[in-house]
């Protein structure tokens, strides 16, 4: 076999190959030396390390034509997502047509976007793995949603991780289609969730820092299975006789944070809509209760109604004191 030197290098994604264009020698029947006729083939030279026990290193697969290949089925195959077969991969690189190569520059990104996004998991399970090289077995991630809004409830959550789920991040930074997706991911994936509601009117009753802290210490006290360690989103839990550690923007640094958020905030703003149609006018539906100019005006029209905050602004009076000299 005659190796013409045109290397294509390695594909993406996979274990390192090397793809080579060969032209392959075919002796006539009658034995002529020097009379050959030369096909087209792709040769995959693979690292015997790479293949395991049941393939051969130097492996040469059949004939690949460029030409069985429409535009339309290459795109089906790229948008199907990274990993990319080594043959796709290769065959894009090798075909000069413009709409390939846009799909090779395509499959670069995407690869790239996965590289990155694999990475940002992995350093976001770092503290979950501190605490169980510590000898803590079950790490809950502890986070809150609705501290700021004038209306509604604080909503917390407590999420012990079976297995890292791919796609978690600070609920904020998500759509609400992929708050919804991993919500199901995570109440469906045997994951250990607890969830713990504060009404505006216990809020108004021992404000608003305590019923932060007590929707978390009940959140974890709804967990089926009790945790031995706490990662907690930006606070240390007065009183919380778990070990726990505070992390500031844990939602963005821990996976069991990450998820905690996730149910938390989906939580409350699907009770938000709810409340919406009982509290019509307000646009909760919109808002989720939070200080937005819609909602002002409304306040300013209709008044307050029974689940905004009375003791947060524009509904506290002032306190007036007298002149100090």
């Amino acid at each position: 076999m005659l190796c013409l030197g045109r290397t294509l290098g390695p594909p993406l994604f996979c274990d390192p190959i090397r793809v080579r264009w060969c032209a392959q020698g075919q002796q006539s029947q009658q034995g002529q030396r020097g009379q050959q006729s030369r096909t087209r083939s792709w040769k995959f030279i693979v690292p015997e390390s790479k293949l395991g026990s049941r393939r051969q290193p130097g492996v040469t697969f059949p004939e690949y034509s460029l030409e069985k290949h429409s535009l339309d089925s290459l795109r089906e195959a790229v948008a199907a997502g990274p990993p990319y077969p080594r043959k796709l991969l290769a065959t894009l690189r090798g075909d000069e047509r413009t709409g390939a190569r846009a799909l090779y520059e395509r499959c670069l990104r995407e690869v790239r976007r996965t590289k990155a996004e694999r990475k940002r998991l992995e350093a976001m399970l770092q503290f979950e793995s501190t605490a169980r090289q510590n000898g803590f077995l079950r790490v809950a991630g502890v986070d809150e949603a609705g501290r700021g809004p004038l209306a509604g409830p604080i909503v917390a959550a407590a999420v012990i991780l079976r297995e890292p789920v791919d796609g978690l991040n600070d609920s904020k930074l998500l759509t609400e289609e992929q708050r919804d997706a991993l919500f199901d991911m995570l109440q469906g994936g045997g994951h250990a969730i607890g969830c713990a509601v504060v009404s505006p009117q216990e809020i108004d009753s021992i404000g608003i820092q305590a019923a932060n802290y007590a929707a978390m210490l009940r959140a974890v006290d709804a967990l089926l299975e009790a945790p031995d360690f706490l990662l907690v989103d930006g606070f240390a839990i007065p009183g919380c006789a778990i070990p726990h550690e505070r992390l500031v923007k844990g939602d963005r640094r821990s996976q069991s944070i990450a998820a905690a958020s996730i149910i938390a905030k989906v939580t409350r703003d699907r009770m938000m809509d709810e409340l919406d149609a009982a509290h019509p006018g307000y646009g909760f539906r919109r808002h989720k209760g939070y200080a937005t100019r819609e909602h002002i005006d409304a306040i300013a029209s209709l008044g307050p109604c029974a689940i905004h905050r009375k003791s947060f602004a524009p509904f506290a009076k002032p306190l007036v004191t007298g002149e100090l000299f």
